[in-house]
């Protein structure tokens, strides 16, 4: 039962078009792939997307990050799940313990703590939801089973055209909420929200995102015109260098903040508590290091009132879309849910199913031992770039 090998891959994963906000635009995702092979044939994948604009990680800081982890030593030889999981609740990378933030590390963690958990979840014959009730921190809310989840719309900042396409197609497709992208450059978002919600009509929960757009110095000033579209919540308004100042002003703003680009580790969590400078923690696994590290920031929040949003990254393909599936469907008080994207978003997946949300946004939960997918290899080399083997005797 031991690993016998770790597969590290990084990958071009094709966009379907091109997605842009304030931070950032692409047409492609270059994704981090762990395959982990145990010595009983049991075969796991994890995934990781490196974002150095997030949480300063490339593919290859990532790829390198894990060339130094002996993954057989971490886990040796377990008896149980349960065994794997108390090992994966007390690993942290070297990179994250130095890192203030807690963050430094965190894609490149998602990605083998998943393949692991894949691995030995389908050893077991466990679901990998079966790891978040048998995880240990105190303060979850979970399911007592898998229940329906119910995702969010997006509507990135496009042109014109394509925005009100996209809002009609939110409105059409039965979605119940709808994020939308504001503070880009050269974008009249009052004049974007007038058309916008007007298409989505007053029952469809609206909020924004400004990733990280504003300054605090003139955040009222961007905020106070959005607020006659009765946004839910406003998304990461300013650079996470100035997050300290909405521990007052938020309270001004007339609209709760999450905090994204400024949630990436547990010191960003406990910090965001402390000064008082949030109502929602949005939680993404790869940028948060994985589901174990994950849970624990859902735990930190239920402990102090901070409300619950699970994200995702453009470009993730099946892997992190069932992950985060499988978190959706068995935490309890998630108050909004992003991912499962993939027919929508990637040109080309990993997964022989196709596991995107359907109609209003509900998808079931997924059954069957791990991630509950099947990846294909030939599509999984067909978007190969790099590729290094480590074997263990």
């Amino acid at each position: 039962m031991r690993i016998q090998s770790v597969t590290l891959k990084t990958i071009r994963v094709p966009l379907k078009k091109k997605i842009r906000h304030a931070s950032h635009e692409r047409t492609e995702s270059e994704n981090l792939v762990v395959k982990v092979t145990l010595a009983s044939g049991s075969v796991g994948y994890g995934e990781g997307v490196p974002r150095e604009y997030v949480t300063g990680e490339t593919t290859e800081t990532a790829l390198a990050t894990l060339s130094k982890v002996d993954a057989a030593r971490l886990v040796e030889s377990p008896g149980s799940l349960d065994d794997v999981i108390r090992r994966l609740e007390a690993w942290e990378l070297p990179e994250t313990l130095e890192d203030p933030r807690g963050m430094n590390g965190n894609a490149a963690r998602c990605a083998l703590e998943l393949a692991i958990l894949d691995a030995y979840c389908r050893h077991f014959d466990k679901s990998l939801g079966d790891v978040i009730h048998l995880s240990s921190l105190p303060h979850l809310r979970r399911h007592p089973k898998p229940q329906r989840v119910r995702y969010s719309g997006a509507i990135t900042a496009e042109s014109a055209k394509g925005e009100v396409i996209s809002a009609w197609k939110m409105r059409l497709y039965g979605f119940a909420q709808v994020k939308i992208k504001v503070g880009v450059a050269g974008q009249d978002d009052p004049q974007r929200l007038v058309k916008l919600r007007k298409i989505l009509g007053e029952r469809i929960d609206v909020r924004l995102d400004a990733n990280e757009a504003w300054h605090i110095d003139d955040l009222l000033e961007h905020v106070r015109p959005l607020r006659e579209f009765q946004p839910s919540l406003l998304e990461q308004p300013v650079p996470h260098a100035e997050v300290g100042g909405l521990g007052e002003l938020r309270k001004l703003l007339g609209v709760p903040v999450m905090l994204d680009e400024s949630l990436c580790g547990y010191p960003d969590g406990t910090r965001a508590i402390r000064e008082r400078i949030t109502d929602f923690f949005n939680v993404r696994l790869s940028k948060c290091g994985g589901i174990l590290p994950s849970l624990r920031l859902f735990s930190l929040a239920e402990e102090h009132g901070i409300k619950l949003h699970l994200g995702c990254h453009p470009g993730e393909t099946a892997i992190l879309s069932a992950a985060g599936r499988h978190l959706a469907s068995n935490i309890a008080n998630l108050k909004y849910v992003e991912g499962s994207y993939d027919r929508h978003v990637l040109a080309e997946n990993l997964s022989v199913e196709d596991i995107t949300f359907r109609y209003g946004g509900w998808a079931r939960p997924l059954r069957g031992p791990g991630l509950g997918i099947t990846v294909a290899p030939e599509r999984l080399e067909r978007m190969t770039v790099q590729s290094k083997e480590i074997g263990y005797d």
